[in-house]
């Protein structure tokens, strides 16, 4: 469901509330969450489920292109956990039809393009020991 869908049932399922207003509405709604948890602050809503921040500690990358070492700096990142009750009625909705996920693709374990063409360009590196 994106935005414009959720305005969209918001004010069909309160004809007193303009599609304006609901719009208002949710973001507002949307606003005052990412505010509270740019600020550090957990929301959690009841029945539903909690954002929290996860801490990403510094670490020393790579640079893909160049093989150089670069210093990736601390992150915090949100995160979702779905609340029992969630949890609960999705686990009773009606399955997902084989082969198909939430966004309509398929979700198979198959590789990306991208990442089996780089394989294809550069074979893995093999080790040879020499015994002595």
């Amino acid at each position: 469901m994106t935005k414009s869908e959720l305005v969209e049932k918001l004010a069909a399922r309160f004809p007193q509330l303009l599609l304006r207003d609901a719009d208002i509405s949710v973001k507002t709604i949307l606003d005052a969450m990412s505010e509270a948890l740019a600020d550090g602050h957990r929301i959690e809503i009841r029945g539903f489920g909690s954002f929290g921040l996860n801490k990403r500690p510094p670490r020393v990358g790579r640079n893909p292109k160049s093989g150089e070492r670069v210093l990736v700096p601390e992150k915090r990142v949100p995160h979702f956990k779905a609340g029992k009750e969630l949890r609960e009625r999705v686990d009773r909705s009606q399955p997902v039809p084989a082969g198909v996920n939430g966004n309509g693709h398929s979700g198979g374990t198959a590789r990306p393009r991208r990442a089996r063409q780089a394989r294809a360009r550069h074979p893995p590196r093999r080790v040879c020991t020499r015994a002595d």
